[in-house]
């Protein structure tokens, strides 16, 4: 049986079955998304849960003890697992334990799906001259946030660095007591005069008029006259026990851009986006963004995440068409005819670029694995072009005809070019079986080979033996040129001097046997002494740092902090730009708390800079060791991550216990002990118990005589102590 026959006698319809692979690939090509590597998430769920004011032992005991009696609060899920099922699941525990949770919780516990590996595709500055930071974030959170939300490709936008405005009343205990008053009476007045209601409409036979109402209040002014109550038939103001001033919800927030006080807003692409394309979008928004917000406001981008991967891209891609370019060549020499050339030179092509259809139907991304795959299967797709090549011509050089000799040359070598493609497939299951994250990444791989060896078996046994019927022919000896003549002596002498080499190997059996032996046992020490790791380090121009001081550092001390690193970093020659946030008990990237800043380093283009970021790094750890008290901890970005929580550091040992006091013990011997390996830097702890604490020891009969309960004691504390929310009014 012969496959090939019916397309040999068919040349215009195998024509049009190559353009049409051709096309679909193209098609694919332009559809395909853009990563750096494959996609490989892992189901990750994130619950969070807020408790102004709580100390660690409060918010373990009344807040993460009842979600964890049903679930984690970073919950990492089987890489198998669907993350819908896991987060209905997430549901359900948060609801059940809801019961269980302080009833003055500002709000319901949220949860949201994440990617470990995930980093922002673009940072944007918002930066001024004249308006505060709280202004900048108004504009920020209320146009920008919800713009850029709605562009195509992006996921998850965030503001950070201040937040929004609102009016602040520092109560003065003395006067407050001096009029007989206490906490409850101011906030009960608060919350009395700021509502946000319905009110209704007024109709006529005609007409229908909506109610309006001043019950909101702006300013800080319109509450200064407010009355709490009155004494002596006097009336008691707010002005009168405590200080009114326009500010913003929280005041321990602060952002900075290359050193100057900035609101930073953090995008995120969607799973799946094509993050070039994202990128794109979002740059060609920025005039319509700058003219939606005050003229006073500089809008810029200050880290773009796509820098490094179209540079990578590009050169995967040039590396690919060279590539292909050189397995022409090498066919030109060794065929030295054009019309044979042309053969594996169209074969070659068209089952690369339909491997992109492949591709696009299995979700695949264009990205360094992927065309890596490509590259590699240059050498592949063209052995089954030259076979077929090879053994047609073998018949053509010896008289037959066109046709008859592609018929017999196919027939002959098609079982042939069979094997070798499935042998060649068989080589990549292992791989495609294999579990974990390394799995995920190189199923992508071995796929996307594998298509592509499978595409050149099809267009091998079709479109080659077509166009040797109708391209090859005989030339006879006497009409071949000099350079024919001069390299076919060259290879010639190249057999020649292969036989005899080949000979004195086989005269040294025993010799060559040790060579042999040696070669495999230098492999195995290499392979023992060569430093090994989970995946090579990557150099993608991005840093993240993290501030850890004490636990017991103002903000204000901890602002100064920030500005100072951030100054010598941006000081440093390999540095584009850093960004630099404290406070907000989140924040963009999560996890900063009153005692840490975390910051975004873009460093210069590659070619600019001698230096790889590891040795950056290096530097900068050298430089930052001047700022006392605010230990910096810097790491290059990678796009492979898998563990569920953010650091300040590559590796991750988790300490758990089920008594409080023996993990406080052992964590600090063990991050001791860790620093005293060699090898190991920035061994650092997010354990958050040294920090200062005052007790209050109250004396029960006699706060019982005196009518009050541990519970009004509480509510009075948190109420002078906390930043707590006590009205909210609508622009």
């Amino acid at each position: 049986m012969n496959v090939s026959a019916v397309f040999i006698r068919r040349p215009i319809a195998t024509t049009l079955l190559t353009i049409g692979l051709a096309l679909a690939g193209m098609l694919a090509f332009r559809l395909l998304p853009v990563s750096p590597l494959p996609q490989v998430d892992f189901p990750t769920i994130s619950v969070q849960a807020a408790l102004p004011g709580a100390s660690p032992e409060t918010m373990a005991t009344s807040v993460a003890a009842p979600l964890e009696r049903s679930t984690n609060v970073v919950l990492q899920f089987d890489l198998n697992r669907d993350i819908n099922g896991a987060a209905r699941d997430v549901q359900a525990a948060i609801n059940a334990a809801r019961a269980n949770l302080p009833a003055d919780l500002p709000n319901n516990p949220s949860y949201r799906k994440v990617n470990p590996a995930d980093a922002p595709v673009l940072i944007l500055s918002l930066t001024s001259d004249t308006l505060t930071r709280g202004q900048m974030y108004d504009a920020a959170s209320s146009i920008l946030v919800q713009k850029l939300s709605q562009v195509e490709g992006v996921g998850q936008v965030i503001a950070g660095g201040a937040s929004l405005p609102a009016v602040r009343v520092e109560v003065n205990p003395a006067a407050l007591n001096k009029y007989g008053l206490g906490l409850e009476d101011l906030r009960a007045t608060l919350a009395a005069t700021n509502v946000n209601r319905p009110k209704g409409q007024l109709e006529t036979a005609t007409t229908t008029a909506g109610l309006g109402a001043n019950d909101q209040l702006h300013r800080a002014a319109d509450y200064v006259p407010l009355i709490i109550a009155y004494r002596d038939g006097r009336p008691v103001a707010i002005g009168d026990v405590a200080r009114v001033e326009d500010s913003v919800e929280d005041v321990r927030n602060a952002g900075l851009a290359n050193g100057r006080p900035a609101v930073l807003v953090i995008v995120f692409r969607q799973p799946g986006a094509n993050i070039i394309d994202t990128v794109d979008r979002v740059r060609a928004e920025m005039p319509r963004l700058s003219a939606a917000i005050p003229g006073a406001i500089d809008l810029g981008v200050v880290l773009d995440r796509t820098t490094t991967i179209r540079a990578s891209l590009h050169d995967v891609e040039r590396t690919l068409v060279i590539s292909v370019v050189l397995v022409t060549l090498v066919v030109f020499v060794f065929l030295r005819s054009v019309r044979a050339t042309l053969i594996p030179t169209v074969a070659v092509p068209v089952s690369l670029i339909a491997t992109f259809g492949v591709m696009y139907l299995l979700g695949y991304s264009l990205d360094n694995l992927s065309l890596m795959a490509l590259t590699i299967a240059t050498g592949f797709v063209v052995d089954d072009a030259i076979v077929v090549l090879e053994n047609i011509t073998r018949y053509r050089e010896a008289g037959m005809a066109p046709v008859e000799a592609a018929l017999r040359g196919a027939r002959e070598i098609g079982f042939t070019v069979l094997s070798i493609s499935v042998s060649l497939v068989a080589v990549f299951i292992p791989i495609l079986l294999m579990g974990g994250v390394v799995g995920r990444l190189f199923r992508e791989f071995a796929m996307t080979l594998s298509a592509a060896i499978a595409i050149s078996l099809v267009v091998s046994l079709t479109t080659t033996p077509m166009m040797c019927a109708r391209l090859l022919r005989t030339e006879h000896a006497a009409r071949r040129g000099r350079l024919y003549r001069a390299s076919e002596r060259a290879f010639d002498w190249l057999v020649r001097q292969y036989a005899t080499t080949l000979g004195w190997v086989l005269r040294h059996p025993l010799l060559v046997l040790l060579l042999a032996l040696a070669t495999i046992a230098v492999n195995v020490y290499l392979f023992v002494i060569v430093p090994k790791g989970f995946f090579p380090q990557q150099d993608t121009g991005r840093l993240t740092g993290n501030i850890q001081a004490a636990q017991d550092i103002s903000f204000q001390a901890l602002q100064q902090k920030l500005t100072q690193v951030v100054a010598i970093i941006k000081s440093d020659p390999a540095v584009e730009d850093v960004m630099g946030f404290t406070g907000g008990g989140g924040g963009p990237g999560g996890g900063v708390t009153t005692n840490t800043a975390r910051m975004f380093i873009s460093l210069t283009p590659l070619g600019e800079r001698k230096l790889s970021a590891d040795q950056v790094i290096a530097r900068l750890r050298a430089k930052l060791a001047a700022v006392p008290g605010a230990p910096v901890f810097l790491q290059a970005v990678q796009d492979v991550r898998v563990g569920g929580r953010a650091s300040s550091a590559q590796y991750q040992y988790t300490l758990q216990g089920d008594n409080f006091d023996e993990l406080a013990a052992w964590t600090p011997r063990i991050a001791e002990r860790l620093r005293s390996i060699p090898i190991v830097v920035d061994v650092n702890t997010d354990q958050q118990d040294r920090g200062q604490q005052s007790t209050l020891v109250i004396d029960r009969p006699t706060a019982a005589r005196l009518g009050l309960t541990p519970q009004m004691v509480d509510d009075t504390l948190y109420e002078s102590t906390s930043a707590r929310r006590r009205a909210r009014w609508c622009p």
